[in-house]
């Protein structure tokens, strides 16, 4: 049973101001309602538990955390991040205080010279990509050999509330191809018309411009935000307005990311593509292409007939 406080934990309420942080930005940067709704439903929810987030947590885990009203898998993730480590990345991203080096500090046995090459390097930004990288095997920065990636996976899975650690990569579900390069072309249109709300980045931004487009979107089920990359390898070649970096999250999951680009050089010179998922998209247009010149054969095998039909009458 859930026992509500009339004094709540101060880590409840730190959480809860978090939620409705989130929810405020959602909304001044033109989401729809959906999501902020539901972070001030979690915000209202934990605000008034008695049990400190961090103890269901340590005890009971993430799925402690998923047992309770307004808490989805989603949710749970990102309490779980700030009961780790005091920050929020997806709170930070929307504010342009993003600092990936700073969080990865907050894990033991990464010092500065490791959390500089897992965000630079490795191109992480939160606690939930290290954890899927050094899963999934993605991870290969020089000096982080496999007993170092041991050590991690055991920290991660201690201070994010996993019941154990994982044996296999479980991938989580991902946006259509085509739904993302929809959501990029939509980026892209709104922010050359000059009509998104705009936020000043911390990092590479010495004069503290608000330069950075952001943008909020849903498909069905899938919550998208979109912003042009900010890492220092898209400043170091000139594609801070070229790449777009597409954040994705279905209702109760976690969050995933992907970046589009123009592909510079091969068959799909000059087009968007999803990097990491370009032969998916190959497939997808051998399989558009085939079925043109399928219904183009089909068409002129009709006409042809019409005229044997029309020079027999």
């Amino acid at each position: 049973m859930t026992t509500l406080a009339t004094k709540p934990p101060l880590e409840n309420i730190g959480v809860a101001g978090k939620f409705r942080d989130f929810a405020d930005l959602l909304d001044s940067q033109g989401a729809d309602g959906f999501r902020a709704r539901a972070y001030r439903k979690a915000a209202d929810f934990v605000s008034r538990l008695e049990r400190p987030l961090g103890e269901i947590l340590a005890k009971e885990g993430r799925d402690g955390l998923v047992a309770l009203p307004a808490i989805g898998t989603g949710i749970a993730g990102a309490i779980a991040e700030m009961v780790a480590t005091g920050r929020w990345s997806q709170l930070e991203r929307l504010r342009g205080e993003m600092e990936p080096e700073a969080l990865f500090r907050s894990i033991p046995g990464i010092g500065p010279r490791y959390a500089h090459r897992l965000a630079e390097d490795g191109q992480l930004e939160t606690l939930e990509d290290l954890e899927n990288a050094l899963h999934s095997g993605a991870l290969h920065i020089k000096g982080i050999g496999y007993r170092r990636k041991e050590m991690l996976a055991a920290a991660l899975a201690e201070r994010l509330g996993r019941a154990r650690l994982r044996t296999t990569h479980q991938p989580q579900p991902l946006p259509p191809v085509s739904m993302l390069l929809d959501v990029d072309r939509m980026y892209r249109e709104k922010a050359a018309a000059g009509v998104l709300r705009k936020i000043a980045p911390k990092r590479f931004n010495l004069k503290g411009e608000a330069w950075l487009p952001v943008l909020h979107a849903r498909h069905n089920n899938w919550h998208f935000t979109a912003s042009f990359s900010n890492n220092r390898l898209a400043h170091e070649l000139a594609k801070t307005s070229d790449w777009v970096v597409i954040y994705f999250q279905a209702d109760g999951q976690p969050e995933g990311r992907c970046t589009v680009v123009t592909q510079p050089t091969g068959p799909s010179a000059g087009m968007r593509v999803v990097r990491g998922r370009e032969d998916e998209q190959q497939l997808r247009q051998t399989v558009w292409k085939e079925r043109r010149a399928a219904l183009a054969t089909a068409k002129r095998n009709s006409q042809f007939r019409s005229k044997l039909y029309a020079s027999s009458s």
